[in-house]
């Protein structure tokens, strides 16, 4: 999988040569990014999601933004087959956040049997495909908190070398808030 950051500037940051603690610091650089996406709700590089739902909602909220498309609906009709709703059928607002399918104009979302599961949609989220894709400040984070595991290897202390609510401070203005 390709991550946020490079192994090169994750080293070249941290100040170390590489061949040394290679495996590590490429594990920490996943721990960044995986804390980075749960604190934001946020997906870093294309990926894809599958939400599932019972029925179909007024609007499907789609989770993990930013959203770059929708691969397909899938839904249990009341007969119970499975269908493939058409793209025309639907509207991606992937400029919200989080991102919304909902019904095209004039259309309404089809009936589905009564059943766990019967609404599937499958989506892909990030910023994009490469490392610079993501915003800097999100990555400055990621930089930061490899620097802070990878130094102390254990428990910030009660002194870290750069304050928590400065690093922190970077996730904010991308961060999910619910209403």
């Amino acid at each position: 999988m390709v991550e946020p950051l490079t192994l090169s500037e994750v080293l070249n940051h941290l100040r170390e040569d590489p061949g040394v603690n290679d495996a590590k610091v490429l594990a920490l650089i996943t721990v960044a990014r995986e804390a980075c996406e749960n604190r934001t709700e946020r997906t870093m590089l294309s990926a894809p999601w599958r939400l599932t739902m019972d029925s179909f909602p007024d609007a499907i909220e789609l989770q993990h933004p930013p959203i770059i498309a929708v691969q397909g609906v899938q839904f249990v009709d009341e007969a119970g087959v499975l269908q493939t709703l058409d793209p025309a059928d639907y509207t991606l607002d992937n400029i919200s956040e989080p991102g919304y399918l909902v019904p095209a104009y004039g259309k309404a979302w089809p009936e589905t049997k009564c059943q766990p599961n019967a609404v599937v949609v499958n989506y892909t989220a990030g910023y994009g495909v490469l490392p610079a894709d993501v915003p800097a400040p999100l990555r400055q984070w990621m930089l930061l908190a490899i620097g802070d595991m990878y130094s102390t290897r254990n428990a910030s202390s009660e002194k870290p070398m750069v304050r928590h609510n400065f690093v922190d401070g970077l996730l904010d203005y991308y961060r999910m808030v619910g209403v």
